[in-house]
């Protein structure tokens, strides 16, 4: 009975917060030439400038945030639109199935699938192949991550001139990073709400949540194996004068490893990838919000790039909390730093 309950109350839950989240059609743009196609089955929305130009354009494959659970194209018209305009850029907004109806790895193998066809079909939206970005928020941060590092080892197309991610969700073997304790109450995201959308996105469920967040789902040897990347060692000293409370481990339970293993996978957690991969990739924007428990993903990323030779551009809001840029002109709200934040990406995409 609780369980049937528990159900039906997890699918309204969803369901309502998707309504919620939904985003409102909105009209004509004068500056833009908005169309809705598909591309290899995939929904997606192109945004083209209006405005003659010199030569082909860059592209931008954007895919949107939500825990993989929430997000439509109309939840990020404004922000795709701003993208488009303010850098002169052909947007492709990508529309990826959503969990927990579909699971890992149907939102990465859309967001591949689109990204593909698009490369190869460039010259029909007058944009330069050597010139296209993958570039997405939170969940879309982590499929654009996946995306980009698939794509470093494909010959068969051009390579991605660079990649833009904001306040990414890059790993779900530790839940016990600084970030994660200092801003687990923060909206927009708690740090409960990560592990839970990081399950949906797996399994389609959200059993063994408590344990995930304990960190007993990870074998002590694999723990010991992603030290080197995935550590409090590797961030910053400054990000840890916020009260920081190192936690016991707890012990490992083979069961729940069991039904989450594949988080060891890096196109579900690309910063688990070998170094031969990170070393491909091309140049990349990462932006991070200083009260944002996935602050300490990107920064732990922004290492492992810089480390294997990549060129990154790194943006830092000190008073930015997860979700900002989404909230670029939502409803009547906006917050200058999301602004900012939306800005700092304009300005990195005007120098590629």
């Amino acid at each position: 009975q609780g369980r049937i309950l528990e159900k039906t109350g997890l699918c309204s839950q969803i369901t309502f917060g998707r309504y919620v989240r939904q985003g409102r059609k909105l009209g004509e743009d004068p500056k833009l030439f908005i169309q809705d196609l598909e591309f290899n089955k995939v929904p997606v929305r192109v945004y083209q400038p209006k405005a003659t130009s010199d030569g082909r354009r860059r592209g931008i494959i954007f895919f949107h945030g939500g825990g993989w659970v929430f997000g439509s194209l109309d939840t990020y018209e404004k922000v795709c639109r701003y993208l488009s305009r303010e850098s002169e850029s052909v947007v492709v907004s990508v529309q990826y199935r959503l969990a927990p109806e579909h699971k890992y790895p149907a939102a990465y193998e859309d967001c591949l699938n689109a990204t593909v066809d698009f490369m190869r079909n460039t010259e029909h939206y007058g944009v330069d192949p050597a010139r296209v970005i993958v570039c997405g928020d939170s969940a879309g941060g982590n499929l654009a991550a996946a995306v980009s590092q698939t794509l470093a080892g494909r010959s068969d197309l051009p390579k991605l001139r660079a990649q833009i991610l904001i306040y990414p969700g890059l790993q779900a073997l530790d839940f016990n990073l600084p970030s994660y304790h200092q801003n687990r109450g923060v909206p927009l995201l708690f740090r409960e709400r990560a592990a839970f959308f990081a399950l949906q996105y797996l399994n389609g469920h959200a059993l063994h949540m408590q344990e995930v967040l304990e960190g007993s789902h990870i074998p002590p040897d694999m723990r010991l194996k992603y030290r080197k990347w995935v550590s409090p060692d590797n961030i910053p000293e400054k990000f840890k004068v916020r009260g920081v409370k190192p936690l016991m481990p707890t012990d490992f339970i083979a069961e729940v490893y069991e039904t989450v293993k594949r988080f060891c996978e890096p196109n579900l957690c690309p910063l688990l990838a070998e170094d031969a991969v990170v070393h491909q990739l091309p140049e990349s924007f990462i932006l991070t919000c200083e009260y944002d428990v996935l602050r300490d993903d990107g920064l732990l990323y922004k290492k492992r790039l810089e480390d294997n030779g990549v060129r990154v551009t790194w943006y830092h809001l000190e008073d930015g909390f997860h979700g900002i840029i989404s909230l670029y002109d939502y409803c009547g709200f906006s917050f200058p730093s999301g602004k900012r934040g939306l800005d700092s990406v304009v300005n990195f995409l005007k120098s590629l």
